[in-house]
């Protein structure tokens, strides 16, 4: 069933979310301005007429009052919908008043996204327009850059890699420096950091490195909408995340996902701005008025767009 209807009402949560965590941008308090956004997102979610399910977010139900997994959202309906959450992606940049902190959701019907804890997932993602599997994450990242120059007739030394600024990636940055590629590197937000390889007007050839399985969800909606490809394989620390996930379906525990395997179907996204970005503008205010910019997409229509809207509050 189309998603289309949801486009606004989705838009509405991603912005509110943002609005209400305007307050605690540069405050230094990143779990406040968090919550805001989390409390905003369960109200307004709660309005749209669906039944709703939040598959992969920021923990488990014993760690609320974030929008746990399995959480049930929405005024019900005929439509039943899986839920990808991040109320605040980049909740430091917003507390430090970074750029690139925004709110993200993305929803799909029943049973199309990943079911996954929330722990680690590695991730790779490039572009459209681009031959099938120009990326695998079983081949050594030499491999990877070479065979993307030669799809992109570039040189590798005109490839540019976006990664998490994390001492976890000092190896791929290493093998990076030493091709000469160029580096692009981010401290937080690594939805629009995976994103930024699809985006027409972006510099960036590839995304790379390890971060939030939701963040990757998330984000692997985003690029299905883009027309790029994505790869993930879910990080597993200890026995309690392969006892999580074997709770939740999942066996094979080197299993790599295609962009097709985490977002099967149809799918909604919605990402606002709280700090200006790469991605969108961040909220101004002015008196009682805020103007929000968002990234809004719905795969099906093929509906890539940016709205800005008008809030007095």
């Amino acid at each position: 069933m189309s998603l289309k209807k949801f486009i606004d009402p989705i838009t509405n949560v991603t912005c509110l979310a943002s609005i209400n965590s305007y307050n605690f941008i540069g405050k230094g308090d990143k779990n406040a301005a968090d919550q805001a956004a989390v409390d905003s997102m369960r109200k307004e979610l709660n309005n749209i007429p669906f039944d709703g399910e939040v598959v992969i977010g920021e923990g488990e139900m014993d760690e609320a009052p974030m929008l746990y997994i399995g959480e049930k959202l929405g005024l019900g309906g005929d439509i039943s919908v899986d839920i990808a959450v991040d109320p605040l992606d980049g909740t430091k940049l917003a507390a430090d008043n970074k750029p690139n902190a925004v709110s993200v959701i993305a929803i799909s019907n029943s049973n199309c996204f990943l079911r996954a804890p929330d722990m680690y997932m590695e991730k790779i993602s490039v572009g459209p327009e681009l031959p099938n599997n120009v990326i695998n994450l079983e081949d050594p990242l030499t491999k990877n850059i070479e065979r993307l120059a030669k799809a992109k007739k570039k040189d590798v030394i005109n490839i540019k890699v976006c990664l998490l600024d994390r001492p976890r990636h000092k190896k791929q940055i290493d093998i990076l420096k030493n091709m000469n590629c160029k580096l692009k590197l981010i401290t937080d937000g690594d939805v629009v950091g995976a994103m930024q390889a699809s985006l027409h007007d972006s510099d960036v050839d590839m995304y790379l490195g390890t971060g939030g399985a939701p963040e990757g969800v998330l984000a692997a909606a985003a690029i299905k909408c883009l027309g790029g490809q994505f790869q993930g394989r879910l990080v597993f620390n200890s026995k309690d995340e392969e006892l999580k996930a074997s709770k939740m379906g999942i066996h094979n525990f080197e299993k790599i996902y295609s962009i097709n395997d985490l977002v099967k179907d149809d799918v909604v996204f919605s990402c606002t701005g709280v700090t200006n970005g790469d991605l969108v503008e961040g909220i101004k205010k002015v008196n009682d008025r805020f103007t929000t910019e968002t990234f809004s997409m719905h795969f099906q229509s093929k509906t890539i767009k940016k709205i800005k809207k008008e809030y007095v509050i």
